[in-house]
């Protein structure tokens, strides 16, 4: 891909940055990235996928804008309410970088779709907040063997991790067999969210999925990095694969 004058520029504090440089800039440029959700986690994640130069940003989602969305989603505004929110994050991702190629996938995410919209990424960023669209994305990253770089959230705390489970490592599945019981995880709405704690995790998101696609630095593979805000806590943990995992025990 050339580089104009405006590239270097942009890209500036990047290409002299260690470990990255004008290699692992060049990288993210050429990626394809296929985002799950343009909510809370999609939309830091996407800004600065946008604002690194990501060559394709793929966003899927089939919600619209509501106005109880503006207090943590940043990609919408008030104007934006009742639009698609692909619409309205395309709109912002274009104006923040127009050599960024965008391309939006209006549905949700099921088994009939799911193999076509993920083929041809060369990473997934899941940013869902629902227990099945999180396994199936598990499930179609493994069997298309595409990274996947998965963060949750709830009330004041948030926890990230990275799956390539032909690797070695655990897949999500491994991790999150079966869904949170009914109760003991609930949703932005009934719970609650803190407004910027989708913007930290959707940046540590965005730090894995550029360390992924430039080749920089260990990745969170087999490890899961836990945030809590209220305490002002962050610790590593670390995940173990389950040799009799229905979704990656025959990976290798």
């Amino acid at each position: 891909m050339a580089w104009t004058e405006s590239d270097l520029e942009r890209h500036a504090r990047h290409l002299v940055l260690p470990d990255l440089g004008g290699p692992g800039v060049g990288r993210i440029r050429a990626a394809k990235v296929l985002i799950l959700g343009a909510g809370g986690l999609g939309s830091p994640l996407a800004y600065y996928l946008a604002a690194a130069g990501v060559g394709r940003i793929g966003l899927c989602d089939d919600d619209h804008v509501d106005l109880s969305n503006l207090q943590r989603q940043i990609l919408h505004f008030t104007a934006d309410v009742g639009r698609s929110k692909l619409e309205s994050a395309a709109e912002k991702l274009t104006a923040l970088n127009p050599g960024v190629e965008i391309a939006l996938h209006p549905e949700r995410l099921t088994e009939a779709n799911a193999e076509a919209i993920l083929r041809g990424s060369d990473l997934l960023c899941d940013g869902t907040d629902n227990f099945e669209t999180r396994a199936l994305a598990n499930r179609t990253a493994a069997r298309l063997r595409i990274p996947l770089v998965s963060a949750a959230m709830e009330r004041w705390s948030g926890q990230i991790s990275v799956y390539r489970p032909w690797l070695g490592g655990p897949c999500a599945a491994c991790v999150f067999p079966t869904p949170t019981a009914p109760g003991l995880a609930p949703d932005c709405a009934t719970g609650g969210v803190l407004g910027p704690l989708p913007g930290v995790m959707g940046s540590l998101m965005a730090v894995e999925a550029l360390k992924l696609l430039s080749g920089a630095g260990e990745p969170l593979d087999g490890r899961m990095l836990l945030y809590d805000g209220l305490d002002a806590r962050m610790r590593v943990v670390g995940l173990a694969k389950r040799p009799d995992c229905p979704v990656c025990s025959g990976l290798g």
